[in-house]
């Protein structure tokens, strides 16, 4: 009962759409019908600017730090790392397909940071730094969160040497959900259509 209630609240949590919901009571928009039609952060920044699209980033966050936080809770007397992993995947799917939002939703990157500040913190912190470095050079949130769901597997195995088989699954399958949500964003990178995210150029 407790491993059905642990999923079952991680997808929810995961579901609540901050984008869409944000963007409809603070400005009466859908984003999804804007710029580039993703219920995520980055669009929010270009679309909503950047109070809502920080506010929805902190919600996306959050959103994955507590469901990592109540699955710890709920599955400790388990002692199973699988199904703490299960339940973190299910939190990202929930973003992505969100139940509260027609199952459009976003790419599921800050909820995957969330995930893993509240499961695997130094490995989440070494991925924001890589992101940082990639975003500050090429000014893409695309490339640079491609590159540090890329890079998440290796440096949780090679930098922190975590090395149990259902973590590195787990990181592989993580990595794979977010570099598959970002496919249209690389065939734009491959064709040098994808839109740079100038935060000075951002509405307020």
């Amino acid at each position: 009962m407790t491993i059905a209630l642990a999923f079952l609240a991680s997808y929810l949590l995961g579901s609540i759409p901050s984008a869409v919901w944000l963007g409809k009571y603070l400005h009466g928009i859908d984003v999804r019908e804007h710029g580039s039609k993703n219920a995520g952060a980055t669009n929010c920044f270009r679309v909503l600017g950047k109070r809502t699209g920080t506010l929805v980033l902190a919600m996306d966050i959050s959103k994955g730090v507590l469901s990592m936080l109540l699955s710890i809770y709920l599955l400790k007397e388990t002692g199973s790392m699988l199904l703490l992993m299960l339940a973190a995947g299910i939190c990202v799917l929930g973003h992505v397909f969100p139940v509260f939002a027609g199952f459009r939703g976003g790419k599921g990157v800050a909820t995957s940071l969330g995930v893993f500040l509240g499961l695997n913190p130094l490995t989440a912190v070494t991925c924001i730094l890589v992101f940082l470095v990639v975003f500050l050079l090429t000014r893409y949130v695309s490339l640079a969160s491609i590159t540090a769901a890329f890079l998440l597997p290796f440096i949780s195995y090679f930098v922190f040497h975590q090395e149990e088989p259902e973590r590195l699954w787990f990181n592989m399958i993580l990595s794979g959900i977010v570099i598959l949500a970002h496919r249209k964003n690389i065939k734009r990178l491959w064709k040098g259509e994808e839109q740079r995210l100038n935060l000075n150029a951002s509405k307020m």
